[in-house]
């Protein structure tokens, strides 16, 4: 099959992904080694984490690392692996309806069949960017997907809860507010994150009548009561690089404290991880 053939089948099977029986669950990947772990464990689709691809080149969070260098890994992952993957692109590298533009080309160059992009300003903190501006943006990147042929889903994020943006009783209006008007303005998915309260999932559900996309984590109802909210997907962000780099720190700790290696026993063998990266596609 022709690589675009192939993409193009990813982006079908990704959005019809959205509307299953069963909530898409992604368990994001920051390198090729996480992606086939986590492809190996059946997952249906693979995502990205920005924040850890950027933690593991040795940046922190927030649009320090280039689109190009982000993209490059992007694109590592996404031909090792044989399932849809999704891009986090934070706010798409630029302020500009332009550069989420570029950002999406670039997204798809790289075999990648989804993006995710936050409402932050592209100035290496977080503030909200203007509601027309990211309206915008979002019209850029169905504007892309469109001429390129290949249905990019577009999961549009706001940071409201994971902010804690405004008095508490402001949140739930404020985020309504601005995923209704990306919803509208084409994407295929909103994002919530730092969103845990059960019932207020299920308002948004109701509320939105479209995917919604909450990150789990500690405090995060289980993965079988957000299906049960009706919410559509369920990704895990940093998280996964963030555990496995405590599990690190521990071995680090047992080594250098008493110098014993039983914190080593759970790692998976040398031969089965070399026979993983020998075998991917």
């Amino acid at each position: 099959m022709r690589a675009v053939e192939s993409q193009l089948q990813k982006a079908q099977s990704f959005h019809a992904l959205h509307h299953g029986q069963a909530v898409l669950i992604l368990a994001n990947a920051w390198d090729v080694a996480s992606a086939r772990i986590i492809e190996e464990a059946g997952f249906s689709a693979m995502a990205t984490s920005s924040a850890g691809i950027a933690f593991s080149l040795g940046y922190p969070d927030g649009q320090r690392i280039s689109r190009t260098e982000m993209l490059e890994h992007v694109g590592r992952i996404a031909c090792k692996v044989k399932l849809p993957v999704t891009a986090d692109v934070e706010s798409g590298y630029g302020s500009k309806p332009d550069d989420a533009a570029q950002t999406a080309r670039d997204v798809i160059a790289c075999g990648a069949v989804g993006i995710n992009l936050e409402d932050a300003l592209d100035n290496g903190k977080y503030q909200m960017a203007d509601l027309s501006l990211q309206l915008e943006k979002i019209r850029a990147v169905r504007e892309v997907a469109a001429k390129a042929g290949i249905p990019l889903l577009l999961n549009a994020r706001t940071d409201v809860y994971l902010e804690k943006l405004g008095p508490p009783e402001t949140r739930y209006d404020m985020t309504v507010k601005r995923l209704a008007a990306f919803r509208d303005a084409g994407a295929d998915c909103v994002f919530a994150p730092g969103l845990q309260d059960p019932q207020a999932i299920a308002r948004l559900v109701r509320d939105l009548a479209c995917p919604l996309n909450i990150l789990a984590g500690p405090g995060s109802p289980s993965i079988p009561e957000l299906h049960a909210l009706g919410v559509a997907r369920v990704s895990l962000g940093s998280g996964p690089m963030r555990a496995s780099l405590g599990y690190l720190r521990r071995v680090a700790e047992e080594i250098s404290g008493p110098g014993t290696y039983t914190t080593l026993a759970d790692g998976i063998p040398y031969s089965e991880l070399n026979q993983l990266m020998a075998g991917n596609s």
